[in-house]
């Protein structure tokens, strides 16, 4: 009666049972596929005292229960007259999936590109003070580790958006790999070149993304294609090959080609209007150079530079771009001086700041902080349009070809349009992003990362209601990081839980203490253990994986078994899990109160076997690490 009382609040404040499409459940939270999610009140839901959390991500509504999950499914599932076949949303092609998916394929590649990003940096130092040529071996090592990631970006993004979007990531590398390969790469500045009789114009790819985006999200549907036609026996190498055979062809004769168009264009347009106005050409480039550089447009404008230089002896183009630069350099110093200190925005948008003033690279700026902050856009629009078009009205110009950092000061003329430009530019970056960059519920990465809940289950304190002392062994092999670091918001504010995870090299899970099974859920991707000693655990396989719907996993034992430690519990395959795109990051956590105030970790930093002891329950710090 409980359960079904309580239930009946949650299917109310997630806007009633008509808008509910669909309901799954994992080991803590219960996810709803809605209709509408506006009209879910996040509010009142997070005041039952039942809920612990509320969460909006991937496109579920996930209200945290805890361990008691399965009996508010069940009941949930009866009043609102749901079933395993209910209807589930489908993506729209919308201005906020755009995004989504953009961030999302972004994302895993944003510390790379950032690490590279300083390494140029540190190279452009080091050669403007003479310590380093840069016609050196030393140099010429170093400069591939700062430029692999963003001339291999196709590659890269062909992986993270094929994980986003469908389809098997390694082929959507492929497809990026094979518009870098060396025999294609070498056609380019070749005429009459022709695919099957179809007139072919090669060109470079590098660094740009806009057709890997469009093949990508193209491929997703000719993957589903080919599985469906293909016989399930013949499907491992006959769907990535029909599908490399058509998109890799496709994607050179329409995708690119169609990029270069319009990149040339936009520069011909551009060099006409600067002969119109300069006030205009200024507010065009240095507000619209960001969506350029996005989409690969930009080496429309290197022909006319380069002939400007030569001709002219300089490049009004490029020297009111240089705004564009120095906006997106202000973006990450206004979100520097927004974060607070030890948080995750403040150890990225330094970094950032530096990579774009010293070495001319905005890309991890444009990559990680303003398609990731929609409120970025419109900012760095206004803010490079601004000193663009104070250089274009005093008519600065680049007087030779190089990147735009503070290096680079000696080639532009005059030096007060310059200044007051570029600073503008910055300035009016920062500002606008310091006070209006980002909204109140995305503020998350802008606060301090807190050690004290680790800090204080390291440490300790005893609590009367567990009297007898859990040693709880890795029930997995693979390494051990703390619990924050997980990718999974319940998880690593410990909402549901105290403890660590485990990124596991090995296919099975194991029992860590004698005890017995409290739950299995219907997904197999996680188990419920409880102690002799009266401690209750969560071992979860994944993130996400409960999507799986039991794929790949096998339990080896049923709901109240005895176990005893060793015993294996369940088998899961690894790699097929990773090759559907799911990180396997596996948190083991404690899910009982008194537990988790004694709880004293050992182990949070090394790899682990089924012989390592991960935490102690019910004894002090000294006690423990004896």
């Amino acid at each position: 009666m409980r359960y079904e009382e309580e239930s009946k609040k949650i299917i109310e404040l997630v806007g009633g049972k008509s808008n509910i499409n669909g309901l799954v459940h994992c080991a803590t939270r219960l996810r709803f596929s809605l209709k509408n999610t506006k009209k879910a009140d996040k509010e009142a839901l997070e005041k039952l005292p039942y809920v612990m959390s509320v969460v909006n991500s991937g496109g579920q509504y996930q209200v945290v229960i805890g361990s008691k999950v399965p009996d508010y499914y069940a009941a949930i599932q009866l009043l609102a007259d749901l079933n395993e076949d209910a209807p589930k949303t489908e993506k729209k092609l919308s201005f906020n999936y755009v995004f989504e998916v953009i961030s999302g394929a972004f994302s895993p590649l944003i510390p790379a590109m950032a690490g590279s990003g300083m390494i140029k940096a540190i190279l452009t130092i080091l050669v403007e003070m003479k310590l380093l040529a840069d016609t050196s071996s030393t140099y010429m090592v170093l400069s591939a580790a700062s430029n692999a990631i963003f001339y291999f970006l196709p590659v890269f993004l062909g992986i993270t958006l094929t994980k986003k979007i469908g389809g098997n990531m390694y082929v959507g590398g492929v497809i990026g790999a094979a518009l870098l390969e060396p025999s294609f790469t070498g056609m380019i500045g070749q005429e009459k070149l022709d695919f099957l009789g179809i007139n072919l114009n090669v060109v470079d790819y590098a660094t740009t993304i806009f057709p890997i985006f469009v093949a990508i999200f193209i491929y997703s549907f000719v993957d589903k294609f080919l599985r469906k036609i293909i016989f399930r026996d013949l499907q491992l190498f006959a769907v990535p090959m029909f599908s490399l055979m058509i998109m890799v062809p496709l994607t050179a004769l329409l995708f690119g080609p169609f990029g270069t168009v319009i990149g040339d264009a936009l520069s011909q347009g551009v060099m006409w209007l600067i002969g119109k106005s300069a006030l205009l050409s200024g507010i065009v480039l240095g507000g619209g150079m960001p969506f350029m550089v996005m989409f690969g447009l930009h080496w429309g404008f290197s022909p006319i530079t380069l002939e400007n230089l030569t001709v002219m002896g300089g490049d009004p183009i490029e020297g009111m771009a240089v705004a564009a630069v120095f906006a997106q350099i202000g973006i990450a110093i206004g979100f520097y001086l927004k974060s607070k200190k030890h948080s995750k925005m403040k150890a990225l948008a330094g970094p950032l700041a530096l990579t774009g003033l010293f070495a001319g690279v905005t890309e991890p700026i444009v990559y990680g902080l303003i398609l990731r902050y929609k409120r970025l856009l419109p900012i760095v629009a206004i803010s490079g349009a601004i000193g663009g078009a104070i250089c274009g009205v005093t008519g600065v110009t680049m007087n030779a070809y190089v990147f735009h950092n503070i290096f680079s000061i000696p080639v532009y003329t005059p030096k007060v349009g310059y200044f007051i430009g570029v600073g503008s530019a910055l300035i009016a970056g920062a500002v606008l992003t310091y006070f209006f960059g980002v909204k109140e519920d995305e503020m998350t990465d802008f606060l301090p990362e807190t050690d004290q809940g680790e800090d204080d289950f390291q440490e300790g304190t005893v609590n009367e209601q567990v009297t007898t002392e859990t040693t709880v062994y890795a029930p997995l092999e693979g390494t051990v990081i703390p619990l924050k670091e997980v990718d999974d918001d319940v998880f690593s504010s410990e909402i549901a839980g105290k403890g660590v995870a485990i990124i596991p090299t090995d296919n099975k899970v194991v029992a860590p203490f004698d005890g017995t099974v409290v739950a299995i859920f219907p997904s197999k991707h996680a188990i419920g253990l409880k102690s002799n000693g009266g401690s209750e655990l969560l071992i979860h396989i994944g993130i996400n994986t409960v999507n799986l719907n039991g794929e790949y996993f096998e339990t080896k034992v049923e709901m109240g078994d005895t176990i005893t430690r060793g015993q294996t519990l369940l088998v899961f395959d690894r790699e097929k899990i990773e090759q559907k795109g799911y990180a396997m990051t596996s948190p083991v956590i404690l899910t009982d109160g008194p537990s988790m105030d004694t709880l004293n970790i050992i182990n949070t930093t090394e790899s682990v076997t089924l012989e390592t002891k991960l935490f102690v329950v019910g004894s002090s710090k000294e006690e423990a690490d004896k």
